[in-house]
């Protein structure tokens, strides 16, 4: 399956230095497959990032995925922050819902080279959940730029020191993509087990509470 994004809106997508580099693309996704791609996006009502393979992922949604990673996506990477993504791992992980404790101001793992976020909501009209690249660790109004996760709406940035970001406070669905170029197949390793250790825990006590009830 060739690529469904977007190439050419990524390619005009200006990078943006401070404080740290970063690009967005309002519409990243070909609209003729948009409408497909957010109504196979799997059933996902536990708050976290799910590994694709611990979430039930219908075939079309998985080449949708699958097409991501591709030679024209990974250079335009390298050419949009200067970094070497050609060989490195990539890490895929989902998002469905946000939890009022989600959103909190942070920085990404110095084991992630680069972020990259495709949100896949039918809309966005609440207030609230727009991610925001922030310029200090402390203060979620003090931001430089604010992305609607909309329907097809990409942000991608470089993990540096400073690469704060986060968002309002919002509960509700909240469908995302969340790409990462990774310094290490170990550093891959490592967060897939997290992921899967955090999805069994959250499986336990979800059949626990339906048991008490």
């Amino acid at each position: 399956m060739n690529s469904v994004l977007d190439m050419q809106a990524l390619r005009a997508a200006t990078v943006n230095s401070t404080p740290f580099p970063f690009f967005k693309v309002e519409r990243s996704i070909r609209q003729e497959v948009l409408d497909q791609i957010i109504g196979d996006f799997p059933d996902i009502d536990d708050g976290g990032s799910f590994n694709v393979d611990d979430v039930p992922v219908n075939a079309d949604f998985k080449a949708f995925l699958e097409s991501i990673d591709s030679p024209e996506f990974r250079q335009l990477i390298c050419e949009k922050f200067d970094v070497k993504v050609m060989d490195l791992p990539m890490l895929m992980t989902l998002r469905g819902y946000s939890r009022q404790k989600d959103g909190r101001i942070h920085t990404d793992s110095k084991t992630k080279l680069v972020t990259i976020l495709i949100y896949l909501n039918e809309s966005w009209d609440a207030a609230n959940g727009r991610l925001r690249i922030l310029n200090n660790a402390h203060d979620m109004d003090d931001y430089v730029d604010e992305i609607s996760p909309g329907p097809g709406s990409l942000v991608a940035f470089k993990v540096t020191d400073n690469c704060w970001h986060g968002y309002p406070s919002y509960e509700g669905t909240r469908r995302s993509i969340q790409i990462n170029f990774l310094t290490s197949e170990a550093a891959g390793n490592k967060h897939r087990f997290f992921h899967r250790l955090s999805a069994k825990v959250k499986n336990w006590l979800r059949k626990r509470k339906v048991k008490v009830a």
